[in-house]
């Protein structure tokens, strides 16, 4: 099943707060963010702020964010100390990060803090029971060590400069990874993730991904991966139900060589070096396909057994004349 995220409304800088409409918001099920993007908007608005964040769920958060020329001193973290989902993120630079192990009643957190102080920061005790975490390190190296303690994590976007990437195997919980920036790491420890249910890989660079065996995933996406060649080893991923590649000069051929059930949705954009998509007639569940600016010929493609579940396909070459002779031919054989 495709992640299904919630609506993110953003509280920017607020002298008040309207607890009547973000009540309305969260029973309507979004998420309600109040967000400071530097000291001067704090007043006293933080210990309000905090009350709220006894009172309801963590789908209620507060972020910091910019705080430009500054440095962000997270001792301002002391004035929410019940806060549940917290961003630190968009940040250059933050110190005291240590006021995190504070936050006793923290479940989700957000870390994007350019040049993060504290490379074992995963180590604070408060956060071994984070239930979802997005963490990026650009400057230092981030040891995921610490991930052998963290027994309650099902969400984990993770990325930049890492160390010990095997420790996320240890997540036994873990159903949603986003790997971001995380170049030529090997994938083994995905194999110990039995109830992983979304794989993501953006950017960094690796050729392939055929350290991963047979799996349960229901969703794949690799998105401008540096080198990335080769997806011959996509019969492994025989719970796929959405599979999505963007952004992969280097893919010439996808071949479906093994028959794959559960396969609905199939989107391909951008991989102008794909000149091949083949065994389509190996997907009996693939409602739904888009492929846009490959290299793939439309006539040779359309003339392929396609399965008949297919409804919905999208076909684009960018080229206005030849786009408008595509939609016409996929109407007529009775496409979406």
């Amino acid at each position: 099943m495709r992640k299904i995220w919630k609506k993110r409304i953003l509280i920017n800088n607020p002298a008040t707060l309207d607890r009547i409409q973000m009540e309305q918001d969260l029973r309507s099920g979004n998420q309600v963010i109040v967000q400071f993007s530097h000291p001067e908007f704090y007043g006293t608005i933080l210990e309000e702020v905090d009350e709220l964040c006894a009172r309801w769920d963590e789908n209620f958060g507060v972020r910091f964010y910019a705080h430009y020329s500054l440095s962000f001193d997270c001792h301002t973290l002391l004035r929410v100390p019940n806060v549940k989902m917290l961003h630190l993120d968009s940040l250059t630079q933050a110190h005291h990060t240590d006021a995190l192990d504070h936050l006793e009643h923290l479940r989700s957190l957000s870390i994007g803090i350019y040049e993060l102080e504290n490379p074992e920061i995963l180590g604070l005790d408060t956060l071994r029971t984070l239930n979802k975490l997005t963490i990026m390190s650009d400057k230092k190296t981030l040891n995921l060590q610490h991930f052998k303690e963290y027994s309650d994590l099902e969400e984990l976007h993770v990325g930049g400069k890492v160390k010990n990437l095997e420790a996320i195997g240890d997540l036994e919980d873990l159903n949603y990874l986003a790997l971001h920036s995380v170049s030529k790491q090997p994938l083994h420890f995905v194999n110990r993730l039995r109830k992983l249910e979304h794989l993501r890989i953006l950017l960094g660079g690796r050729e392939n991904i055929q350290e991963i065996e047979e799996n349960t995933i229901g969703n794949l996406e690799i998105t401008r991966v540096r080198g990335f060649h080769d997806l011959t080893n996509i019969a492994a991923f025989q719970g796929l139900e959405r599979l999505v590649i963007e952004d992969q000069i280097q893919l010439q051929t996808i071949s479906f060589d093994r028959q794959m059930n559960e396969l609905e949705e199939l989107s391909i954009r951008n991989c102008k070096g794909l000149t091949r998509l083949t065994g389509m007639d190996q997907l009996p569940s693939l409602h739904t396909l888009r492929i846009l600016g490959t290299a793939i010929d439309y006539d040779s493609f359309i003339h392929q057994k396609l399965p008949g579940s297919l409804s919905s396909v999208e076909f684009a070459t960018f080229k206005s004349k030849a786009d408008r002779e595509i939609q016409q031919s996929l109407a007529a054989l009775g496409y979406q």
